[in-house]
């Protein structure tokens, strides 16, 4: 096989010395050398870990020693137990594992580290299964001795069990450390002395085991004749030892090699795996395609991101006739090899040796970034809860954790943001995660591994976790990361945990190594998502941790409580940054909103938002204002108490006006079921409160001793029933659309149209604006049918009541517009725009943003019919009134940016169109955020610009993000996610990948056919391009039948939309 094999050797002195041959068979024990204690050393004595995961292995590993140490001091985050000693002036740290396994050998060399940040490298040190093959040594036996040694392309340690299937076949995935050249040359060195030796200091290091003490009989020696190896297809017969049951004559021949006085020593490829390998078959193939001579359970664990030499003593053949009279042998021997290493190791060469113990603190300074929270501009008030999040997480020694909680709305997540801002510079990193649910959580801390890997040297136990895609093992890896010894000045923020479920300290559930995180069966029968966080936290004791919630039971730290803003002024400067209004001081019914919306940040900052993109007064939206974030806190309490909830809603009316218990108790014997269950006694009824409170709705008075009351009163915020609520249905509908939240959109739309429909009836006004906007929805998910309902409805009724002319109805005129454009019915399209551009100018003038609107809209008609001059005035027309009007950054200017660009791109002028592309993309990403749809379609768009300028890879990446996130917004059968699926497949096919874009022509086209009506597929241009890229595709793979099959589809529905003048145009540039 090419693999060396080694015979060791020891430095009896300074002076070569020839020992004579002994007499004494190698095999069995002598007098147990007993190390002496000495005194207790530092933590930056410890150099060298040895690792062992038996406890056969850490006996043996003792028996090496020629000192042992005084434990020392470590860390509360810290549950490894440790061994101290030194050999040959070494000083090593001896640590077992609670249970074998690559998972726990990460987490205790991770500990290890944390305690004794000077350690240089480590030894893996114990039994494991090896492959009898062949070697320059002879044939692996039970008592040899493995080590791990780069060979055959891989670092003398590979993990077996982690990859990807890929063409039917498995691709391993990531890569393990090469032990350091200072092993590496010790183990040479050994082998070369050792090979000119009589007498091998391997076995006399055996022999400082005492077999003859009872407890250590079982290092010693089993013979030859218990050496069993059969072929690999005999199966072991029964639960006993093979010379019971199994057939002794199917053993394999093998020469005798009794008389060896040297312990046998093959030095290659070992692989770790999470699994025990039973099963000789598979053994062999492993074996034979990775020329590797041993299996074990550690090493990958322990050897992804710090230095290790592998050092294994053969206990059995990795078959089903494993048993454990081996293991005390193996071990003795793979010890005694390890002690003999230290006498090739120069003390001052292993103070040199770097490894990953040198790092410094400056190696974990990420630059700061914020990814995916929106930040308001200006950040009004809160200075002295600032103040405290400053003085409880202000470096020290130790780690701070502090919990800040407040009803929704109260500006938990935006005090957060402004404390992370303002104290950057305190913390080496800062990292934002979503606490919402364990999903979320695991998804951040995927791109925290991916944030570290990019910007940071090689960390590679990040990398690995990254490749395999495993989420489980990107959590381990990052808080690996975070509980690196020097890397303690970071900043974990995790925002919005609300679903909470604390377990006992010290119960089943509770995850005290956070080797595993994230079972959602935690939560109960009750189906909600509801977990504990505290597995999801950094082990080590370093670090500041800032959580944001509802609850107010979170006791994981120093509890910091927002509630409302007491002073008026902050709440007008609020509503005055986010409208862009001035001097609404002098406003009364700003000072009346103001004091409507109670002190809460987040209905105050609403608001605002909503008065910057409407011409209402603030009287006018007095009826308007939302109450979101209460309506998700009083979802959580009907899960918990439906009793609770009944008492909230009944409680709005009472004017905020206190309650106690003696108050309700009064109306028990006539009441309905929830009051008779909450009133059942004083307990009963504080049970309910204390639930209300958890969640910051109800706030606790004095006590009663204090008011005079028989027991304590509680008073709650107000809020309105009945037509509020119904608008306030509305007004989250366009929320949630803007926010590309459209299922949640859908939901909210639905409740208010069935309100108003109740209220004021199906052809109200109030109603029909509900409709439209649902069909804006429909039209959004690319449910056209149902959008061209909805606004046929709408403005059949908008007609009636308003006029053809008035400005209600022109809005969903150019709705339809939209949808018959989207549909290629260009002509009708046109007529709509134009009726709808004439209206506006009459009613608004040439320059008002409506009118830019129409403006725009008819641009985009132009260009689909490839009148690009005219489209080009019309797009220059509307940017110039819109950067006028909104300013450069609005969305509403961003989406003419964005059309220009697509115009450019269709005349060639690829360099300005990549500026507008950029541009709009930049913009949309600051004010959206990356996953909005808006963002996306940019995306996507330079997706398209680099396939056009020959980029592929850069298309490539642009496709992907853009169809991932339209997955995510969408639903993978929406429009949108279509046409990058298919543009997909024009990018794949230019890159010769015809499989795969076949595969993608394919998804496209029945996702077009499932989610749109026959007659409308048949005319849509995006469905006709997939048809006519599949019959080019055919065509190609000489698939005449199949080719003529699409393009007769394809040209079929072209010639249905020719009086539009609308082409699919040619494979070569055919997208959408």
């Amino acid at each position: 096989m090419g693999i060396l094999i080694d015979r060791a050797m020891e430095w009896i002195s300074s002076t070569m010395i020839r020992p004579r041959h002994s007499t004494q068979p190698h095999k069995a024990g002598g007098k147990s050398h007993r190390p002496k204690m000495t005194q207790e050393r530092s933590r930056d004595d410890y150099k060298v870990a040895w690792i062992c995961p038996l406890e056969v292995e850490q006996i043996a590993a003792m028996e090496m020693l020629d000192e042992e140490h005084p434990a020392i001091p470590k860390s509360s985050a810290d549950h490894n137990v440790y061994s101290l000693g030194s050999i040959n002036g070494h000083n090593i740290v001896i640590a077992g594992l609670h249970q074998p396994g690559n998972c726990p050998a990460a987490t205790v060399v991770a500990q290890m580290r944390m305690t004794f940040p000077s350690l240089r490298f480590g030894l893996l040190v114990g039994i494991g299964g090896g492959v009898p093959v062949q070697t320059d040594n002879g044939m692996i036996r039970l008592g040899h001795v493995i080590v791990s040694k780069p060979a055959g392309g891989h670092s003398g340690a590979l993990q077996y069990d982690h990859g990807k299937a890929r063409d039917g076949q498995f691709k391993r995935t990531g890569a393990l450390m090469p032990p350091p050249a200072v092993l590496l040359n010790a183990a040479q060195a050994l082998a070369v002395q050792r090979a000119r030796l009589r007498v091998d200091p391997v076995q006399q290091n055996v022999r400082r085991i005492d077999i003859t003490s009872r407890g250590l009989r079982r290092f010693q020696y089993p013979g030859e004749q218990n050496d069993y190896l059969f072929p690999p297809h005999y199966k072991h017969q029964h639960q006993g030892a093979c010379n019971t049951k199994c057939d002794l004559s199917k053993r394999i021949p093998r020469t005798s090699d009794d008389g060896d006085m040297f312990v046998v020593v093959h030095r290659g490829n070992i692989a770790s795996g999470e699994l025990v390998v039973k099963d000789a078959l598979r053994r062999d193939k492993l074996a034979q395609h990775d020329e590797l001579l041993c299996f074990e359970m550690e090493a990958a664990g322990a050897i992804a991101d710090f230095p290790c030499l592998v050092v294994r003593g053969i206990s059995d053949y990795c078959d089903s006739h494993k048993n454990d009279m081996w293991h005390g042998y193996a071990a003795a021997v793979a010890a005694a090899y390890a002690r003999q290493l230290f006498f090739h190791l120069p003390v001052d060469e292993v103070q040199r040796c770097s490894g990953n113990a040198t790092q410094t603190a400056s190696s974990f300074i990420l630059p700061f970034k914020l990814p995916g929270v929106h930040s308001v501009n200006h950040f009004v008030a809160r200075q002295e809860e600032l103040g405290r999040l400053y003085n409880e997480l202000k470096s020290t020694r130790e780690r701070r954790t502090v919990i800040l909680h407040g009803l929704g709305g109260m500006g938990k997540t935006q005090t957060t943001i402004a404390f992370a801002k303002k104290h950057r510079d305190d913390y080496s990193a800062v990292f934002w995660l979503d606490a919402r649910d364990t999903t979320a959580l695991k998804l951040s801390y995927q791109s925290l591994a991916q944030r570290i890997a990019t910007e940071t040297s090689s960390v590679t136990y990040i990398k690995n976790a990254l490749s395999n895609r495993d989420l489980d093992e990107m959590v381990s890896a990052v808080k690996r990361w975070l509980d690196e010894p020097k890397n303690n000045r970071w900043l974990m923020i995790y925002d919005n945990y609300d679903d909470v479920k604390l377990h006992n300290r010290g119960s089943p559930s509770e995850n005290e190594t956070g080797s595993q995180v994230g079972n959602e069966n935690d939560a109960g029968e009750t189906g909600s998502k509801a977990y504990d966080i505290r597995p999801y936290f950094p082990e080590t004791d370093h670090g500041a941790i800032l959580v944001t919630t509802r609850s107010s039971t979170v006791e994981l730290g120093q509890l910091i409580q927002l509630s409302k803003l007491g002073d008026v002024n902050d709440s007008l400067e609020i509503l005055k940054s986010t409208s862009n209004r001035a001097n609404l001081a002098q406003d009364r019914d700003a000072m009346a909103l103001a004091l409507r919306l109670d002190g809460l940040p987040l209905a105050l900052s609403t608001a605002g938002a909503y008065l910057k993109q409407v011409s209402r007064t603030c009287g006018e939206y007095l009826r308007l204002a939302l109450y979101s974030t209460w309506e998700i806190s009083l979802d959580h309490i009907q899960q918990q108490s439906l009793s609770a909830s009944m008492l909230l809603g009944q409680w709005a009316y009472f004017d905020n006006d206190d309650l106690w218990y003696e108050l309700l108790r009064e109306g028990r014997p006539e009441g309905p079921a929830w009051l008779v269950e909450i009133t059942e006694d004083e307990l009963s009824f504080d049970l309910a409160m204390r639930l209300l409170c958890e969640h910051g709705l109800v706030e606790a008075n004095p006590p009663a001793k204090e008011t005079g009351r028989e027991s304590r009163g509680y008073s709650v915020h107000h809020f309105d029933v009945g037509e509020e609520e119904i608008w306030m249905f509305h007004n989250l509908g366009i929320l949630y659309s803007d926010q590309g939240r459209l299922k949640e959109a859908e939901a909210m739309y639905e409740r208010a149209l069935q309100g108003k429909e109740k209220a004021w009836g199906p052809d109200h006004t109030s109603t029909l604006d509900t409709v439209n906007n649902l069909g804006n929805l429909y039209s959004d998910q690319g449910r056209l049918k149902e959008a061209e309902a909805m606004y046929e409805r709408a403005l059949q009724g908008k007609e009636k009541a308003w006029g053809p002319d008035h400005t209600s109805t022109l809005s969903t005129i150019n709705n339809l517009g939209n949808l018959y454009s989207d549909l290629g019915r260009l002509k009708e399209a046109e007529a709509i725009y134009e009726r709808a551009l004439q209206g506006y100018e009459k009613a608004w003038g040439p320059d008002h943003t409506s009118t830019l609107d129409m403006v725009n809209n008819l641009g985009v008609l132009y260009k689909d019919q490839g009148r690009l001059k005219e489209a080009e005035a019309m797009y220059e027309r509307a940017l110039q009134g819109k950067e006028k009007a909104w300013g450069p950054d609005h969305t509403s200017t961003l989406s003419t940016v964005g059309n220009l660009g697509i115009l450019y791109k269709n005349q060639g002028r690829l360099k300005e169109a990549e500026a507008m592309f950029e541009r709009a993309l930049q913009g949309y990403e600051k004010a959206l955020g990356p996953d909005h749809t808006s963002t996306l379609d940019s995306v996507h768009c330079l997706g398209l610009l680099y396939k056009d300028q020959g980029r592929l890879k850069e298309a490539e990446a642009m496709y992907d993000r853009a169809l991932q996130g339209y997955e995510k917004a969408l639903g993978p059968d929406h429009t949108s996610t279509l046409n990058t699926v298919n543009n997909l497949g024009l990018l794949y096919k230019d890159q010769g990948r015809l499989k795969e874009a076949e595969a993608m022509y394919e998804r496209a086209l029945q996702g077009y056919e499932k989610a749109l009506h026959p007659d409308t597929l048949r005319t849509y241009i995006p469905a006709l391009n997939a048809l006519e890229n599949l019959g080019d595709l055919f065509e190609q793979r000489g698939a005449t039948d199949r080719a003529l099959e699409h393009y007769n589809r394809a040209r079929t529905g072209i010639a249905d939309i020719t009086a539009s003048k609308a082409r699919v145009g040619s494979a070569a540039s055919r997208g959408y």
